[in-house]
């Protein structure tokens, strides 16, 4: 793999950069793997990298029906926080936010991580009370984050109205949180971990399961069956699917989460602005758009078209924080098919089938944990255990009652 350097861009200069080696391989898939990864987005490429680096098994294939990141990890506001209340929550995504921040380096590709901190907006007492809760719990996990006062917002955003029809009473501000850039972590992941042997298949769609006795023995594929010793599924909003295939059902529903980006304009918000209360969350990306989304559509669908009252729910809160973006256009929106579990916290585990592990549930969140679900997630198919960090997360949990309940502490990811 050719390390990029300020020497190899030196040195490519003089060929006008036509002679750049493949970023990754495309290679036929072979009739047999130690391990499969179902799924070619964030977490499946950061699973297939751990599995090679820190695992050592490298005799490991990707398998992506489409063409690499083109589902969630393309399809999101790009948002990276740890400001979680639950011990277990806070430890999955404080790991990840580690990993976060030596990432460029660790992959050797610029995924142009911006720690431009993130505020948490409160507009009323009981938000008051959930950001003061939640503020004091993060504290003792060891996880960064500062109470601020609505004079304090102002003067971090000055263009923010802090005294409209839902006046700004405080906020929660993580200094370490900010954005990534979405395309660079998957292809980061891709580069890096075809460079360690990992085999990454596009255009191969996952018909089915090879089962024999309750072990799992492979994959079908449009482009033939392939035997695997162990197989992990991180497929987002089609992981209920993928489990029918196998015989067993998941606990999710899967949701439209709609976002948008305005015209470039020049830099008038250097943070991440988040409002749980009149619901919007916006960013401003480097080619100077605001990046705007907010909560999932209210019904549930596999459709990636928007729909007129989603984008009209979206822009009345940001109109109503920033007053100026109401004579903005907007360029252009997307949709992306979230996984929800019922206490609104992921999924990773063991499954009934044995050597077949499904990691999936993010919901909202899961962009942000790309770097952790997949380092604890490799760790746990190399092991054949969940890692300690994973073990909270099991599918178990949902007969046994142990919810890792985030929605009922409003602390739903964006």
């Amino acid at each position: 793999m050719t390390k990029y350097s300020i020497f190899s861009l030196i040195r490519n200069a003089g060929s006008y950069h036509e002679n750049w080696q493949r970023a990754w391989r495309s290679p036929d898939p072979q009739p047999e793997y130690e391990v499969i990864i179902v799924g070619g987005g964030g977490h499946g490429l950061a699973t297939a990298y751990y599995l090679a680096k820190e695992c050592g098994i490298r005799n490991v294939a990707v398998i992506e029906k489409g063409w690499l990141g083109g589902g969630n990890t393309g399809r999101n506001t790009t948002i990276v926080r740890s400001n979680y209340l639950w011990d277990e929550s806070a430890a999955i995504y404080e790991h990840s936010m580690k990993l976060w921040e030596g990432l460029s380096q660790e992959l050797n590709f610029n995924v142009m991580f911006s720690q431009r901190g993130l505020l948490h907006l409160a507009h009323n007492v009981h938000d008051m009370q959930e950001i003061g809760r939640r503020g004091h719990a993060i504290w003792l996990n060891g996880i960064d984050s500062e109470f601020l006062t609505p004079e304090q917002v102002q003067e971090m955003v000055t263009l923010m109205n802090i005294n409209g029809r839902y006046p700004v009473m405080g906020a929660l501000f993580q200094p370490r949180g900010g954005t990534a850039r979405h395309d660079a972590v998957a292809w980061g992941y891709a580069r890096a971990a075809d460079a360690l042997g990992v085999d990454i298949i596009q255009n191969c769609e996952v018909t089915g399961f090879d089962i024999q006795n309750g072990v799992v023995k492979g994959i079908r594929t449009t482009r033939g069956d392939i035997k695997a010793k162990r197989v992990g599924v991180v497929t987002a909003g089609h992981s209920s699917v993928m489990a029918e295939m196998a015989g067993f059902r998941m606990p999710l529903e899967s949701l439209p989460l709609q976002a948008m980006v305005s015209e470039p304009i020049k830099p008038c918000i250097d943070t991440v602005i988040m409002s749980n209360a009149v619901h919007v969350y916006v960013s401003q990306s480097d080619k100077g758009e605001l990046v705007v989304g907010a909560g999932t559509d209210a019904y549930i669908s596999y459709a990636q078209r928007g729909g007129f009252d989603v984008m009209e729910h979206i822009m009345g809160p940001l109109v109503e924080l920033f007053p100026f973006t109401s004579r903005l256009r907007m360029l252009r929106q997307w949709g992306g098919i979230v996984d929800v579990t019922v206490d609104r916290s992921p999924i990773l585990s063991k499954t009934p089938v044995e050597n077949l592990y499904f990691n999936c549930g993010w919901g909202t969140g899961g962009f942000k944990c790309t770097p952790a679900s997949g380092h604890v997630f490799a760790h746990s198919i190399a092991n054949g255990d969940m890692h300690p960090i994973a073990a909270p997360f099991s599918i178990d949990r949902f007969n046994s009652g142990a919810l890792i309940d985030e929605a009922a502490a409003a602390a739903v990811a964006h």
